[in-house]
């Protein structure tokens, strides 16, 4: 706690929670927290609801490959009108006799196919299990994406509350810089400092008044990523507190924890799966193919003969086929497919590393955000003891107006940099608890309904027919 003396203004501020309390008369009234701050991004963000709908339809990849193991089933159907002529000769004992048969009559045909694949390499299996592969590998992107976003709110969050201290700590400086101002005029007006201090003054409300200026344009650009993030309008925001209680406790358990839970990881290892699926598809190619086709047809008259009234036809036939050469492609596939897999493989290490570097950056930068909010607490409360003691010291002559004036300066800087430490602070544990993969609604207990992605799963896998889109609740 700080309060400006001498100059009959008073201002109080304690970080971040006290100086967002403080809010400006244009802010809406309603008071917001940062847990509710995350409900409404979790609902309402469009990207989070967009990656939604791309794991919803990834989805339909299992009912798409479940259908090779299904009948596929055609009706034919044709008709119309016709004129058919046809004249044919006869000899008879060296006599020729020639016969025509002309008339109209109205074909029809309908008929229908059923066509069962009974084994193709395994290919129908495999192409379920690479599908099922992708809606786990989905289901992980979907995750890292709630992750970014409950991180990409917090920080919004935290970065307008630190914008509306800073912008009522700079807006009180000018207040105490008008004052200074004011206080130097009358001692210039009676001979006791000289226009250098006046004009010293007036430079420094000149600095205060563009760092109002500033503060205003980030608290303005804080408002609209609050605004594009979590999907609101954001209201007088309350103060926020560290989730630390959620992290591992140790550096080593964090590593631990996010090369084994970190959906990036997660992605990364169904993506091998995904990719060894993809030989096994290839591999097929190479496999006999065994088919059984059913079908029948009835005619009603006929387009070829007149004569014909009724015809009618049915078959069950099995058809294998053995692929002996079909120009290398398939070769080529399967090395290629191969070559992914390793690919995969590889991208799953650099996962892994990627995780570890980050966990191992945010707990650094934990550590330090800790230590910082000790450091900018002691520069404070040294920066208000120094300005005390040098105005005390310039009313008797022995400090000037400029020693005041940068010891002011020196003070609000001291409390910027301590609102801008705890900022940082709740800021880091959020980013940490991301790194580990535990940045979740259900870790952090909100109360907002969760986007369970195997409702939606369940009613479309066995699904064999209909164009309904499911609405995954």
């Amino acid at each position: 706690m700080y309060r400006f003396r001498d100059v009959g203004i008073c201002g109080i501020v304690t970080g971040v929670a006290v100086g967002a309390a403080a809010a400006l008369a244009s802010a809406p009234a309603r008071a917001v927290t940062l847990e509710g701050a995350l409900v409404e991004a979790y609902q309402n963000n469009p990207t989070l609801n967009s990656q939604r709908a791309a794991t919803r339809a990834v989805d339909e990849g299992v009912p798409q490959a479940l259908a090779g193991y299904r009948p596929k089933v055609a009706i034919t159907g044709s008709g119309g009108e016709q004129t058919s002529s046809t004249t044919t000769k006869t000899v008879t004992g060296g006599v020729g006799t020639y016969n025509t048969l002309a008339g109209y009559n109205g074909p029809a045909q309908v008929g229908a196919t059923i066509t069962q694949t009974l084994y193709n390499g395994f290919q129908t299996a495999n192409k379920t299990r690479q599908a099922e592969s992708s809606v786990l590998a989905s289901r992980a992107t979907l995750r890292t994406a709630e992750q970014t976003i409950l991180l990409n709110a917090a920080t919004a969050y935290m970065n307008l509350l630190r914008d509306t201290a800073i912008l009522d700590l700079q807006r009180r400086n000018v207040e105490v810089l008008q004052e200074q101002l004011r206080q130097t005029r009358d001692r210039f007006n009676v001979g006791e400092v000289t226009r250098t201090d006046v004009a010293q003054a007036e430079s420094s409300l000149a600095a205060g008044r563009s760092q109002v200026l500033l503060a205003e344009a980030n608290y303005t650009a804080s408002q609209a990523t609050y605004r594009q993030v979590i999907g609101v309008q954001p209201g007088k925001l309350e103060p926020a507190s560290p989730v630390d209680r959620f992290s591992p406790v140790t550096l080593a358990g964090a590593v631990l924890t996010g090369t084994a839970q970190n959906p990036s990881v997660t992605t990364a290892e169904y993506n091998v799966d995904i990719a060894l699926q993809a030989v096994k598809i290839a591999e097929g190619a190479l496999y006999p193919t065994v088919t059984v086709t059913g079908s029948f047809t009835q005619n009603y008259l006929s387009t070829s003969s007149l004569s014909v009234m009724d015809a009618y036809n049915a078959s069950v036939i099995g058809t294998l086929s053995v692929p002996i050469y079909q120009g290398g492609a398939e070769y080529s596939a399967i090395r290629q497919a191969k070559e992914t897999l390793g690919q995969k493989r590889l991208d799953l290490d650099t996962a892994r590393d990627t995780v570890r570097q980050n966990v191992v950056q945010a707990w650094g930068q934990l550590d330090a955000a800790k230590a910082n909010i000790s450091a900018t607490q002691a520069q404070v409360q040294a920066a208000e003891i120094a300005l005390n003691g040098v105005r005390e010291e310039a009313r008797v002559g022995q400090r000037t107006t400029l020693d005041v004036l940068n010891a002011q300066q020196t003070l609000v800087n001291a409390r910027v940099a301590l609102v801008t430490a705890q900022h940082d602070r709740v800021v880091a544990s959020y980013t940490l608890l991301s790194a580990v993969g535990r940045l979740s609604p259900q870790v952090l207990g909100l109360r907002v309904p969760t986007y369970d992605a195997t409702i939606h799963y369940r009613q479309v896998r066995d699904s064999w027919a209909g164009v309904r889109t499911p609405d995954g609740r």
